[in-house]
């Protein structure tokens, strides 16, 4: 079957064409498409280091997206409607400052933080699926900066232990204007409590560990509703 993908900016450029017609078997998806376009010589490179975002007939994709004759496929680069500057989860100490300054530019005239401490208990011990909650957080900080028109956005996350007082998580964002950058940072941060596979354990001073339960992860089923053993340990938080 014949899939039509359309380029934009840099991967138009790089491929002399704003259209190709790729031919692909019955049942492929948007990651057979990927694979295809990525043997292409002249984006096998650009492809390879540029995150992009794929929509099929006008609707944001999945790699696992199936494909149908005469679908187009479009690859979207990074927008030039804002930028993520720094997105991170570790173990190190995050520093608001050093976040700040990630996102300061030239068309900015306010620049918001946000910054989630510890409070009331000893320490919070944090778990991630570590790779899966930094490209959630990309994904998160790239959308929001697109829809609140910000310069730049940054977001770090601990995991390990975060002691009392300490920031657990910290939220960057400039924008033209403050009401922009105040509605993009809320955002972020709402999204990454909500979206990002991150987990937290409360000690107190006894050393009493208390899992926090947070909501399901979008799109979450129960794989046994019949039993007792269908109740979650904890959710994301």
């Amino acid at each position: 079957m014949t899939v039509s993908v359309r380029l934009f900016a840099i991967l138009r450029e790089r491929a002399g064409t704003e259209r190709i017609e790729l031919q692909l078997p019955a049942g492929a998806t948007v990651a057979d498409a990927l694979d295809a376009l990525a043997k292409v010589p002249t984006l096998s490179a650009v492809l390879a280091r540029l995150p992009v975002r794929m929509a099929v007939n006008r609707d944001y994709a999945s790699p696992q997206t199936p494909l149908a004759a005469e679908d187009e496929l479009a690859l979207i680069p990074p927008l030039s409607g804002g930028s993520a500057a720094r997105v991170a989860v570790t173990e190190r100490p995050l520093s608001v400052q050093a976040l700040a300054a990630s996102v300061s530019d030239p068309r900015a005239g306010a620049i918001v933080t946000f910054q989630g401490v510890t409070r009331e208990v000893s320490r919070l011990d944090y778990e991630a699926y570590a790779e899966m909650a930094g490209e959630r957080m990309a994904l998160i900080v790239r959308d929001c900066a697109e829809r609140h028109a910000l310069c730049a956005a940054s977001a770090e996350h601990r995991v390990g232990a975060v002691a009392l007082g300490e920031p657990s998580v910290i939220v960057a964002v400039s924008a033209p204007h403050r009401a922009e950058a105040f509605a993009g940072a809320s955002e972020i941060i709402d999204r990454i409590k909500a979206e990002a596979p991150i987990w937290k354990v409360e000690i107190d001073a006894g050393g009493t560990a208390r899992r926090v339960a947070g909501a399901p992860a979008p799109g979450a089923e129960m794989l046994d509703r019949a039993g007792p053993s269908s109740t979650p340990e904890g959710e994301a938080g």
